[in-house]
């Protein structure tokens, strides 16, 4: 079957007119495919992360080597998801590598991560025996919401934060 328009659309859950490059505040959170606890357990209420769990953190971590128009706040890794918090600062100096490719959005630094981290995690797959997962480690799409004032975002980092005490009440808990 071709592609037909009226079955085969996707809407896109952004905010209309957004410039996701320009300078902003974004928390997200991005799920595993099928809800796969791939990353560690809460035991306690607290977040004890495994092997895949630490390479998620090293991931994320290490865009702040590819991407000089951001700083990561507060994230923590679950079982199966992960929330952090993007500032996107602004454009790369002029002349840099990064400023020839124009400026980088939400959407490219999520996208990195999540394709590093896959990679990487299929190669744990092969080499350290970690779960398998089917087609994809992450769900094609993402949440992000829109950090727009300080008390907004006090309250999106105690929640990301405490998120493990909360595990049970989670709706991603399986």
């Amino acid at each position: 079957m071709g592609y037909d328009p009226e079955i085969h659309h996707r809407r896109s859950i952004r905010l209309e007119g957004r410039d996701y490059s320009r300078a902003g505040v974004y928390f997200v959170t991005i799920c595993t495919q099928g809800h796969l606890s791939l990353f560690g357990k809460i035991e306690n209420g607290e977040m004890n992360i495994n092997q895949a769990g630490v390479m998620v953190q090293r991931q994320w971590n290490d865009l702040l080597v590819r991407f000089d128009t951001i700083k990561l706040h507060e994230f923590i890794v679950m079982p199966n998801h992960f929330h952090g918090i993007i500032e996107i600062v602004g454009v790369p100096l002029v002349g840099t590598q990064k400023s020839m490719r124009g400026p980088h959005t939400v959407g490219d630094v999520v996208g990195a991560f999540k394709s590093l981290s896959t990679n990487e995690y299929i190669l744990g797959v092969k080499n350290n025996n970690w779960p398998r997962f089917n087609k994809y480690l992450w769900q094609q799409n993402y949440f992000e919401h829109i950090i727009r004032n300080e008390k907004s975002y006090l309250k999106i980092s105690e929640y990301i934060r405490t998120n493990p005490s909360r595990w049970s009440e989670d709706k991603y808990y399986q």
